[in-house]
């Protein structure tokens, strides 16, 4: 589908964006090392770009629950220094908003609904890669995922407590918030299929 690729090749596109710009601006040592897409919501632009572009169901599960969970409160409570109309305040806002839009454009626009035991496939997903990240945090002294510090900006975790403490918690929080979004389609399985198919074929997608 032409919109779908076309909203995969605008996400890659932004987060190479703010690449060129660091390295135009002779962005310091620090900055570069930040740059590395680990942060989840940079990993979910690529997430979002690759379930739009090959449909693959675990890739769109993947893209449903990080961007409605994760990256939707980067929106809401952003670890951005800049301001509009600056680039990185655009550049931000529409990387972390046009994955929320990938997300609910899979899952909800194109009825790839989400399988039952998805949300213990993506928790298995966001373990493994936070223990990833974790190993490539402690060689590269980076906090990607803030496993390691809290952002300098007021976020949720301000109220989980101290480290390592609000890591257990926001992993929970995440378990809690798979599952109420996983909910509406929880409801909607456990009915009847209609004869002629509808929307819930697409839960068969592989």
């Amino acid at each position: 589908m032409t919109a779908a690729r076309t909203l995969a090749i605008v996400l890659v596109a932004d987060e190479v964006a703010w690449w060129i710009d660091l390295v135009v601006s002779h962005a310091n040592k620090a900055d570069l090392l930040y740059a590395l897409p680990f942060q989840l919501c940079d990993a979910a632009i690529f997430i979002c770009a690759f379930a739009l572009w090959t449909r693959k169901q675990l890739l769109i599960e993947v893209a449903y629950f990080w961007g409605l969970a994760g990256t939707i409160q980067g929106l809401i409570t952003p670890d951005l220094p800049a301001h509009f109309p600056s680039f990185l305040f655009i550049q931000y806002n529409l990387a972390h908003g046009g994955v929320v839009a990938a997300a609910l454009f899979l899952v909800v626009g194109l009825n790839h609904w989400p399988r039952p035991r998805a949300v213990l496939y993506v928790f298995g997903v966001t373990v493994a890669y936070a223990a990833f990240v974790g190993f490539l945090d402690a060689v590269t002294g980076a906090d990607y995922l803030y496993l390691r510090a809290k952002p300098s900006s007021h976020t949720l975790l301000d109220v989980m407590g101290p480290w390592p403490w609000y890591i257990v918690t926001a992993s929970g929080l995440a378990v809690a918030i798979f599952f109420c979004l996983d909910l509406p389609f929880a409801i909607r399985r456990g009915r009847p299929a209609p004869a002629h198919g509808g929307p819930r074929a697409a839960e068969t997608r592989t």
